[in-house]
């Protein structure tokens, strides 16, 4: 079996869960890092922007190896989409709602310019993005920061949200997903 083969499975929770949480003391011992990906736009706009906002005002120099994170987390998914073909069980549930076309990275009966204007374009891909990103800068971080950090790190806060945003998932994903792709 080749290595191509072996990351095309499913990997079991008891392999994929501790990889995962090995990213935390790793970071802890390297240099007593946080792990998170939100924080990552303040970085790239306190870089970019010159403003005399007070909210970019900070030494961002120092949180350099998280931009270096997240172009890793892009890079491995460009290697990913070239490599790894789509899941047939996927494919099958989406061609239930008319969705066949499953070429690209993402669907493009779903993910594409005139789309936006539909009802269904509207809403999964305006009002789902304006959500994430209101939803992680008003809770103060994402879903990798509070469920994979701030559980290792026995946080009572982030199991709450981890328990949030595990059951906003099953009914999105169950109940009002299907709803917005028959639209």
């Amino acid at each position: 079996m080749s290595i191509i083969e072996i990351i095309k499975q499913p990997w079991p929770w008891y392999i994929a869960g501790p990889l995962i949480g090995l990213t935390v003391p790793t970071l802890l011992i390297i240099g007593n890092k946080s792990f998170g990906i939100s924080s990552s736009l303040r970085h790239v706009c306190a870089a970019c922007i010159p403003a005399n906002i007070p909210f970019f005002k900070y030494d961002w120099k120092k949180e350099i190896w998280n931009l270096f994170f997240v172009f890793g987390i892009f890079v491995g998914g460009f290697i990913a989409m070239q490599l790894l073909a789509n899941s047939p069980k996927l494919t099958e549930e989406l061609a239930i709602y008319g969705i066949t076309d499953v070429s690209g990275v993402m669907p493009k009966q779903i993910f594409n310019w005139e789309n936006v204007l539909t009802i269904r374009g509207f809403l999964m891909m305006v009002i789902g993005g304006f959500m994430i990103g209101f939803g992680t800068r008003y809770a103060g971080g994402c879903t990798s920061g509070y469920s994979i950090m701030g559980l290792s790190t026995f946080q009572l806060p982030s199991l709450i949200a981890t328990c949030c945003f595990m059951a906003g998932g099953f009914v999105m994903a169950n109940y009002i997903l299907p709803i917005i792709l028959s639209l």
